[in-house]
């Protein structure tokens, strides 16, 4: 699948911020199943940013502003092609250790609701049983927009029963992490219907299976990933693959306004 993608990020403030730096985790890695065809991000001094790979692999653009301004857009945008690869994931840049991933955060720390979701679960094997998980949380957190922030945690989200993708990423991740698994958060998009054109930022997650390697798993639509998602960028919960991260000197009253649009090429755009 050829996936053409806009992801346009604008910050206002009502004073101006007289310095402002960005963390930018927006450059998607090709790997097995996914190949970049042309990307590119755009934002003011981007072309003195200072380029690196993080502990978790992720291309990141250091990107400072050392003067006033009252706004800012930083635009990502590129074509991505894609192929379906069962959800395992396979020749990716990895940096840190796979035990890593096992590390709870605050976001994923369990609580005992958690701890009896993976008591209760009834697979013995691996993968069926993450297959249960999967759907245990699909069924016990309503997908509901705007029920949670970027800050509430996987038990928040369990107790209160809502909660968006992140969450569902989050309950997951820390269930996993539970039953002795590496489990990490991706970021990235998701193509929802042919040769439409749709809002579609998304995040899952993955864990780590002894002989098998990395597997994909979207509790918010019930599947692992297919040519369906875009991967940007991971981490062990969403605060460590945010596409966005940094901080500013002013600036008041910020309003943020996010725009993705994510369209799967038609056969004549492909040709």
């Amino acid at each position: 699948m050829l996936v053409s993608i806009g992801h346009v990020t604008r910050y206002a403030y009502s004073t101006p911020a007289s310095y402002s730096i960005h963390t930018l985790r927006m450059t998607p890695p090709s790997f097995e199943g996914q190949k970049v065809v042309s990307w590119r991000v755009e934002m003011p001094e981007i072309d003195r940013a200072l380029r690196y790979r993080d502990a978790f692999g992720n291309v990141c653009h250091l990107v400072s502003i050392p003067y006033s301004h009252t706004q800012l857009a930083i635009i990502a945008r590129g074509t991505i092609e894609t192929h379906d690869k069962s959800g395992f994931v396979r020749g990716l840049t990895e940096v840190s250790p796979i035990r890593i991933f096992r590390r709870q955060t605050a976001k994923t720390e369990p609580d005992q609701a958690i701890t009896d979701i993976v008591a209760e679960l009834k697979s013995e094997d691996r993968i069926d049983r993450l297959h249960e998980l999967m759907q245990v949380i699909g069924e016990r957190v309503e997908y509901v927009v705007g029920a949670t922030n970027a800050h509430t945690s996987a038990t928040e989200a369990l107790r209160d029963g809502r909660g968006v993708c992140q969450d569902h990423a989050h309950i997951f991740i820390s269930a996993a992490r539970l039953m002795g698994l590496p489990a990490r958060y991706i970021s990235g998009y998701f193509v929802t219907g042919e040769e439409l054109a749709s809002e579609a930022q998304h995040a899952w997650a993955e864990a780590y299976i002894d002989g098998l390697g990395w597997l994909g798993f979207d509790p918010a639509n019930q599947l692992c990933p297919t040519d369906r998602y875009i991967r940007l960028a991971t981490g062990l919960d969403a605060g460590s693959a945010a596409p966005i991260t940094g901080s500013r000197r002013g600036g008041m009253d910020e309003i943020l306004d996010v725009f993705v649009e994510v369209q799967q090429q038609s056969s004549a755009q492909q040709q």
